[in-house]
């Protein structure tokens, strides 16, 4: 199944979090934070959202950072990815 989002939707998947340290330590899973680093995997059309016209900045395969708590999370073909309003995605990771 493919996901094709509507209006300012994107659909992302969150950035597998790093097992190591810089320093070399290897984190346990309850050590490691939720990354807030996601992928972009589909973007939507754009256009009039709410009476504003709204023109999508982000393409699929950029890097982003989403706020926390944003967005609804749906499970397809075994992965969870998020689908967010473009508004809530804070930064572009370049």
């Amino acid at each position: 199944m493919k996901l094709k989002p509507l209006a300012d939707r994107v659909v992302v998947k969150l950035v597998e979090a790093e097992e190591t340290t810089k320093g070399g330590i290897i984190l346990t899973g309850a050590a490691k934070e939720k990354p807030e680093v996601a992928e972009v995997l589909a973007v939507g059309p754009g256009g009039v959202v709410d009476g504003k016209e709204i023109t999508m900045t982000v393409k699929v395969g950029d890097k982003v950072i989403t706020s926390k708590y944003a967005g609804t999370q749906v499970k397809v073909d075994g992965e969870e990815v998020t689908i967010v309003r473009q508004g809530d995605i804070l930064a572009v990771v370049e």
